[in-house]
């Protein structure tokens, strides 16, 4: 398999306090969204935009249900809905800023499967998800929930 390339634009404009930019994707999914040190770290309603964090969040969400469904269905089991909620924490660190954790919290609905399976795979996706690699050096924790299928 060739390798996957994504790309993403930032452009900002002014100060790092009273300047603002936008973000875009080959994709549209970003198409010059807002973005400014309001949205990043006084608004938590997303009304003023996003920020990296939250991108970050998305994608880890994201990244770690795909994994976890394909471990899920290679080990036989039939994944009816799996829900995964990803916070970022960002600190104050000296001059700057880090990421103090990344936690996840996932809910799924799986057929067939028993409550040990499932923690053991959802484990597995968790160590496996390139997303979660590349941020290893940041402490992640994960809480996995089966809930029975509707």
């Amino acid at each position: 398999m060739t390798a996957i390339k994504r790309s993403a634009q930032a452009v900002w404009l002014g100060t790092g306090r009273e300047g603002s930019g936008t973000l875009s994707a080959t994709s549209d999914v970003l198409n010059q969204t807002p973005y400014s040190f309001n949205a990043r770290f006084q608004n938590e309603d997303g009304k003023a935009g996003t920020n990296p964090e939250e991108l970050m969040a998305a994608a880890h969400a994201g990244c770690y249900a795909m994994q976890l469904s394909f471990l899920l269905t290679g080990a036989g089991f039939s994944p009816t809905a799996l829900q995964t909620r990803a916070t970022v924490e960002l600190v104050e660190d000296g001059a700057g800023f880090k990421l103090s954790g990344i936690a996840l919290a996932l809910e799924g609905q799986v057929t067939s499967i028993s409550t040990e399976q499932f923690a053991q795979l959802a484990t597995e996706a968790k160590q496996i998800c390139p997303l979660l690699k590349a941020l290893s050096a940041v402490p992640i924790t994960l809480e996995a929930k089966l809930i029975p299928p509707a």
